[in-house]
């Protein structure tokens, strides 16, 4: 089975599912001189390496793995390799920052968002499951039925409240949203359009595809309809499936998907938007990097989901129009 291959997913681990519930397992994994620690600092991945092709995530063994363990205020088993090298990501949020990069080895704690892009697409997975999990952790350090704390369980992939009358367990979650690609294809001949928005955050010259939350009650299908609507006033019908991404800004899934418009006035809501506007393919070809000022229009992000669907489109248009 092929399928996209964006950032941030296929992280090249085996979960090991059935031997992370082994508590004798976990700390024989944690002792093995070979096995990667990965820190991570108040949602920030470790990185060596300053200039951009020589940048990679630090990965922590030995001696200094034990250093980074003995300090973590949380532990997470993420996997082990097909050469069973096993990887731990962990939390040294409660250190300063200057004591966390010494007791790591050196490196700067560095927002993903800033060098995923830079990395190669192993590398930012790993980073993104560590934050990920992590995040979660630190969110729920206790228990929302009772109160009372809850404590890691499984290597990480499940917390349990400590009240022995409660018990109650979580798991990691991540929040579903959908993304969508609308395109309106002219009955006249007209060169097919896709609908792009600028939203409120910066950089001010990007435009991109329209997002958002799946409510409870309503299909993804549905959560693209309302959305769209929401967001824009168009009504959308052929709402089709194209590929998914892991973003964990802070802890979501895009679910990626294409809509065709059936109406094309806009009726832009401001609280959302600035502007939304619609592109032929040709137009969209001319638009610049994400963080060039120098241009009036700039393509989303190279590691997200909004620049696949794009150029995803910009491609199929070019095929059949050319």
């Amino acid at each position: 089975m092929t399928y996209p291959q964006l950032k941030y997913a296929n992280v090249p681990l085996d979960r090991a599912n059935a031997l992370r519930r082994d508590p004798d397992w976990l700390a024989n994994r944690l002792r093995h001189p070979c096995t990667n620690v990965i820190p991570v600092w108040r949602d920030r991945n470790l990185i060596k390496g300053s200039e951009t092709p020589h940048m990679h995530i630090a990965l922590c063994r030995q001696e200094t793995g034990a250093r980074v363990i003995e300090a973590a205020t949380e532990l997470v088993f993420l996997g082990e390799t097909d050469n069973d090298l096993a990887y731990f990501a962990a939390d040294l949020s409660d250190c300063e920052e200057s004591e966390a990069v010494d007791l790591a080895g050196g490196g700067s704690f560095l927002d993903l968002r800033r060098v995923g892009p830079l990395v190669d697409s192993k590398q930012a997975a790993l980073m993104a499951y560590a934050r990920g999990m992590l995040y979660w952790h630190r969110r729920h350090r206790y228990c929302g039925r009772c109160g009372q704390a809850t404590g890691s369980r499984d290597g990480g992939h499940r917390r349990q409240c400590t009240n022995p009358d409660c018990g109650h367990k979580t798991f990691p979650r991540t929040d579903p949203a959908v993304i969508m690609l609308v395109e309106y294809l002219p009955e006249d001949g007209a060169p097919p359009m896709c609908l792009l928005g600028n939203h409120h955050r910066p950089p001010a010259n990007v435009y991109s595809t329209l997002a958002g939350f799946v409510e409870p009650g309503e299909s993804l299908e549905e959560t693209v309809a309302r959305e769209v609507f929401e967001e824009v006033g168009v009504k959308v019908a052929q709402v089709a499936y194209q590929a998914s991404q892991p973003w964990p800004f802070p802890a979501s899934i895009m679910l990626g998907f294409r809509a065709q418009a059936e109406t094309t006035d806009l009726v832009v809501d401001q609280h959302e938007l600035k502007e939304a506007r619609w592109f032929t393919a040709e137009e969209i070809r001319t638009f610049g990097e994400w963080g060039d000022e120098s241009i009036s229009f700039c393509l989303p992000r190279k590691d997200s989901i909004a620049r696949f669907l794009v150029e995803s489109w910009v491609k199929e248009v070019g095929r059949f129009t050319s």
